[in-house]
């Protein structure tokens, strides 16, 4: 039985994790061409929409599982999905729980379910096997991915300012509030890298406001498989350069590459 203390704590952390944009977003194919409505069915039998874009022109035969950051909704990655799709690549556009018109609320277990039920869309019906599947998560994505990566290794991993963990981030945040001992949910990033062995590359912005660099930088040290970092000088957070900008899109395409060799 949860206490209502614990309670009380539990959503006052997730209302400071989780931004989600609610509103339902428009069918696929009026806003990515080469996009479709998908469904993705999770363990715990939430049904959550998804969009599925097609390469544009010959493909690579490698497909990218796109794992957002804590706000916005799908809606907002179209640019990152349309680069990808314009590189060959296919490209699997989620939305967590609680957002983007999905049922539920967001939290680290639930995210965790929605990932694997976004893996298990496309080793099935989409049919790509592991060796041929990227993983792209940012921020908060990043953390998810890496778990992700541990239980069901992919081709690839490509993490874009992840973090060391969650009260990390915190107590950047709120130096003055005891983050660790208040969270019930930790996304433990650097504690887990170290078992993905495979290919990975680290991105992150010189002048992060979010995400200290640093964090980035110590996740990239423990990562357990062949790295690549690419420091983007003097960006942050949410600049257009690391949300659908050159190093992010060629991180991706430079993995599906040796992919495909």
């Amino acid at each position: 039985m949860v206490s209502p203390i614990g309670g009380f704590l539990g959503r006052v952390q997730r209302r400071l994790t989780y931004f989600p944009d609610r509103q339902p977003v428009p069918d696929a194919a009026t806003v990515l061409p080469g996009a479709r409505d998908v469904l993705l069915d999770t363990a715990d039998r939430l049904r959550l929409g998804a969009w599925l874009v097609a390469p544009a022109g010959p493909g690579r035969g490698v497909a990218v599982l796109v794992a957002p950051g804590n706000a916005g909704s799908r809606l907002g990655r179209v640019p990152l999905a349309r680069a990808l799709a314009g590189a060959g690549l296919t490209v699997l556009l989620i939305d967590y729980r609680g957002y983007g018109g999905n049922p539920g609320s967001p939290t680290q277990s639930g995210l965790a379910r929605d990932v694997r039920a976004a893996r298990e869309y496309l080793v099935g019906s989409a049919g790509f096997t592991p060796d041929r599947i990227v993983y792209l998560g940012e921020s908060l994505g990043a953390a998810v991915v890496t778990e992700l990566a541990v239980a069901h290794p992919p081709a690839g991993l490509v993490l874009r300012s992840p973090f060391v963990d969650l009260a990390a981030v915190g107590r950047h945040h709120y130096p003055v509030l005891p983050v660790r001992a208040l969270l019930r949910e930790r996304y433990p990033v650097a504690d887990l890298i170290g078992a993905v062995t495979v290919p990975t590359v680290v991105i992150y912005g010189t002048a992060d406001s979010v995400v200290p660099p640093g964090q980035s930088r110590t996740v990239a040290t423990r990562a357990g498989g062949p790295l690549r970092v690419v420091a983007v000088e003097g960006a942050d957070h949410n600049d257009p350069v690391l949300l659908d900008g050159a190093p992010v899109v060629g991180a991706v395409v430079d993995l599906a590459d040796r992919i495909r060799g």
